[in-house]
């Protein structure tokens, strides 16, 4: 039995080695690697990888960098003062100044303050920020694979070229990550043409930060060519039901307070707390006039991009009525074939 036993070691060994022979001369080849690189049908298993990788990042940020406090302190004390009855926005504040987001962003976070042992346990709401960023990833990937003309790189750059997104998700624990997540959950239902679902959740995005209202031109758009004038009204009444709904116990105590503080368009942001614009001195980013200087290349941007832009919609409109066309064919033909398969069984049934 010995020698059988010693043979049968051998060829297992034998097949291993083939196995990892074919695996080497398989993946571990010029073109292979190439692929990886710019082959967009390569995008699933690139991402894979990278999700995979991105897990571990965020686990290695959570346990070894220190956590920063700035804004979770006074998100929980405005939560807080929503739990203790105080519905007035303009009597709802925290350390760092009155409550200023919609009242998704309440709502969220009093979910995350009983969660979080009323904000004290940090550990664990940095793991639910992490993945609410794996959760991003997977979103932001999605998009990209069903354009199927993405090349891989392209996640890559995306997703590990920016030190700075890791710590707006895991180590300050803005209200952005949530706002972010559910708006690109909505572009995924608007791809998927669930138009009233991906209203739903745009207008959740735009409940938890007002900042997402910047989408709202180009979605807009793509109401109005892919669905038309009667669609649209459908879609914004959608959008607007869910920001009155959300927002009914503070617009019933004091609706002026808040609209004005959720939906300031006006407010003017605090130097300190400025990322992009620190290399401007403090009266030119607090001036009005930069800000309407904004405003204005803001707008002209819109306009400049207009025409290509409705150029893609349209083109993306006339394919979701072919695909429309397509699956109504089918369907039918489906439907006939199943008549007919009806029939001949109760023919044979009949004799």
């Amino acid at each position: 039995m010995a020698p059988h036993g010693r043979q049968s070691n051998a060829v297992g060994k034998r097949n291993v080695l083939k196995v990892i022979k074919l695996c080497f001369e398989k993946y571990l080849t010029k073109q292979f690697l190439y692929s990886l690189v710019f082959d967009p049908h390569r995008l699933t298993f690139v991402a894979c990888c990278l999700l995979l990788a991105e897990v571990v990042v965020n686990i290695l940020v959570i346990q070894q960098v220190k956590y920063t406090e700035i804004d979770w302190v006074a998100y929980m004390q405005e939560v807080e003062g929503v739990l203790n009855g105080t519905f007035d926005y303009t009597h709802l504040k925290g350390d760092t100044g009155p409550l200023v987001y919609p009242a998704g962003f309440v709502y969220i976070y009093t979910v995350l303050y009983y969660v979080t042992n009323h904000g004290q346990n940090i550990r664990l709401a940095q793991y639910i920020f992490a993945s609410l960023y794996i959760s991003l990833l997977c979103l932001v990937f999605r998009i990209y694979m069903k354009s199927k003309k993405v090349p891989p790189y392209v996640l890559v750059l995306t997703s590990c070229s920016s030190y700075r997104i890791h710590s707006i998700f895991v180590l300050r624990l803005f209200n952005d990550p949530v706002a972010m997540v559910l708006f690109y959950a909505s572009v995924n239902l608007f791809l998927d043409s669930k138009w009233s679902l991906a209203s739903l959740l745009y207008s959740m995005a735009v409940s938890v930060k007002m900042n997402i209202l910047l989408f709202a031109p180009a979605i807009l758009l793509m109401y109005l060519t892919c669905l038309g004038l009667k669609g649209t009204l459908i879609q914004l009444t959608i959008c607007a039901s869910v920001q009155i709904l959300l927002g009914m116990p503070f617009i019933l105590t004091n609706p002026i307070a808040y609209i004005h503080g959720a939906f300031n368009l006006g407010r003017v942001f605090l130097y300190e707390w400025t990322v992009n614009w620190r290399f401007m001195p403090e009266d030119i980013f607090t001036s009005l006039y930069f800000h309407m200087g904004l405003l204005v290349l803001h707008i002209t941007l819109l306009l400049f991009f207009y025409n290509s832009a409705l150029t893609c919609l349209q083109s993306y409109a006339t394919l979701i009525g072919i695909e429309k066309k397509v699956r109504r064919q089918l369907s039918n033909r489906t439907e006939k074939h199943a008549k007919c398969h009806l029939n001949c069984t109760e023919l044979k049934c009949v004799y």
